[in-house]
């Protein structure tokens, strides 16, 4: 199935938190915490001005993003858990080096 967000909102995808802490502790499942970044799956045509044209979104489907702890709506796609969340609750894309990318 395919799945287009209307007007201006996204489709995210939450990326695995770490499973250990940097001192090396390993973190349940019941103690973590939900990330609160993720990679932008799909993207809305954009909300419209004044005018009634459409304003194209800053962000494209790839994107990894930060965004509110409480942000978006969870709903579930072909089993794949993800959220529905508008552009305004996007606080960042996430940006890397080419010598940092390379690197990981």
């Amino acid at each position: 199935m395919k799945f287009r967000p209307l007007h201006d909102r996204v489709v995210v995808r939450r990326l695995e938190s770490e499973e250990k802490t940097k001192g090396g502790i390993i973190i349940p499942d019941t103690a973590k915490e939900k990330p609160q970044e993720g990679e932008i799956v799909a993207v809305g045509p954009g909300a419209r001005d004044e005018t009634g044209k459409a304003q194209p979104l800053d962000v494209k489907a790839g994107d990894r993003v930060l965004f509110g702890k409480w942000s978006g709506t969870e709903v579930k796609i072909d089993g794949e858990d993800l959220l529905i969340m508008k552009e305004a609750d996007i606080m960042g894309v996430i940006e890397y080096a080419e010598t940092t990318r390379k690197a990981a």
